[in-house]
């Protein structure tokens, strides 16, 4: 390959830096980009009673959900549709009740429509339910909220809103037994 047009016109790695100057919005003319490491996760106490609950088979999204909360310092836990699971979230003493539990409306194996209103029936007051789906699936989004859910959002909604769902669920009860 003829390479004589760098002789005529120089090299442009032997030349001069550029002298472009790039603007990130502070006036020093230089551009660069603070990379900041992510903070250590909290810890969880191994006592801690876990509040929060997920009804879902996705597996990368149990993995969000999971590195998440480990990030937060929240205890979470994932259940199965059993003909017991009704009977086991509601058994607990009164201070170890759950305070949210999250349903994949498309998750078949849950059975969301028919679990969240025994679910909300057993627990009453202090849990509350919300279900995540497609955008798409406008009818069972009514269907849900018909049959108890507190909240139906988009997937994608549920996604951007997990760690403060998370915050507000998972550490609130931390910080009433800290004060304790």
């Amino acid at each position: 390959m003829d390479h004589s047009y760098r002789v005529a016109n120089g090299n442009l790695a032997d030349g001069p830096p550029s002298t472009i100057e790039f603007r990130n919005g502070n006036g020093n003319g230089y551009h660069h980009e603070t990379i900041l490491p992510d903070p250590a996760p909290a810890p969880i106490r191994p006592d801690a009673p876990t509040r929060i609950f997920f009804f879902i088979e996705d597996l990368f999204f149990l993995a969000k959900i999971q590195e998440t909360a480990r990030k937060l310092g929240v205890k979470v836990g994932f259940l199965k549709a059993d003909k017991d699971i009704v009977a086991r979230l509601s058994g607990v003493p009164e201070d170890e009740k759950p305070s949210l539990i999250v349903f994949d409306l498309n998750n078949a194996g849950a059975k969301p429509l028919t679990l969240i209103p025994k679910i909300k029936a057993k627990l009453k007051r202090g849990t509350s339910v919300i279900g995540f789906l497609s955008h798409l699936q406008g009818d069972l989004k009514v269907k849900a909220t018909e049959a108890g859910c507190d909240m139906v959002m988009p997937r994608s909604a549920f996604s951007q809103n997990l760690p403060n769902l998370l915050r507000r669920h998972g550490l609130e009860e931390e910080l009433e037994a800290a004060e304790a």
